[in-house]
């Protein structure tokens, strides 16, 4: 049986895979941003509150999934519970210190918040400052990076090369010699780079726009 809790917690869980929050996967769908938010699941009076068709298919074309692929994770979602990640700005993360030889969060100078439970131990956060990553992230947004995440083409990710650079772009191709990135800001250049400058890519699983 589809319960109301399993149906909300699989949209919030396609908006986490895309990197998006829930108002942010209902803007890119072309809904009003307030369409998934925790006040729109029940009325005042008890009445529980469903997405319609219509708003499903439209995340679904949106990011590209079948319903096959919504439906199969309907079950299989927990319940949330909250975590503490470590946090610094997207900025600070090119500089030394604060990622071990492996691309994990190490060192002082991280500051901790509470997020939703995931299954990689080794996520952190990064807070967006500036411009140039718009429209997607906005100066003060928040992302949540997976290291363990696996990658694909068109997945928004943090990259940062061994000369000190960071960067959240969107993944292009990506060989064994090479990796491409595209910008979000059409106004910043697309960037690419040779795998052996790069210390790490790791995977957007969440914004809070």
């Amino acid at each position: 049986m589809l319960t109301h809790p399993q149906i909300w917690r699989a949209i919030d869980a396609l908006a986490a895979r895309h990197g998006m929050s829930p108002s942010g996967l209902a803007r890119v769908a072309g809904l009003d941003p307030t369409t998934f938010n925790k006040s729109k699941r029940g009325a005042a009076n008890g009445k529980l509150r469903w997405p319609s068709t219509e708003s499903l298919a439209k995340i679904l074309s949106a990011t590209g999934e079948s319903l096959d692929e919504f439906v199969s994770t309907v079950g299989e979602i927990p319940n949330v519970r909250a975590r503490m990640v470590p946090l610094i700005g997207l900025a600070q993360a090119g500089s030394q210190g604060y990622f071990d030889d492996a691309g994990f969060p190490a060192g002082s100078g991280w500051e901790n918040i509470a997020f939703p439970e995931i299954a990689d131990a080794h996520c952190y956060a990064l807070e967006i400052t500036g411009e140039s990553m718009l429209p997607v992230y906005r100066d003060g947004d928040r992302i949540l990076v997976s290291p363990s995440g696996s990658l694909r083409r068109g997945d928004r990710v943090v990259v940062k090369t061994h000369a000190g650079e960071a960067m959240a772009k969107q993944l292009g191709r990506m060989t064994a010699q090479r990796i491409e990135l595209k910008s979000f800001n059409p106004v910043f250049e697309d960037r690419g780079f040779a795998l052996n400058e790069v210390a790490f890519v790791h995977r957007i699983i969440w914004a809070s726009q």
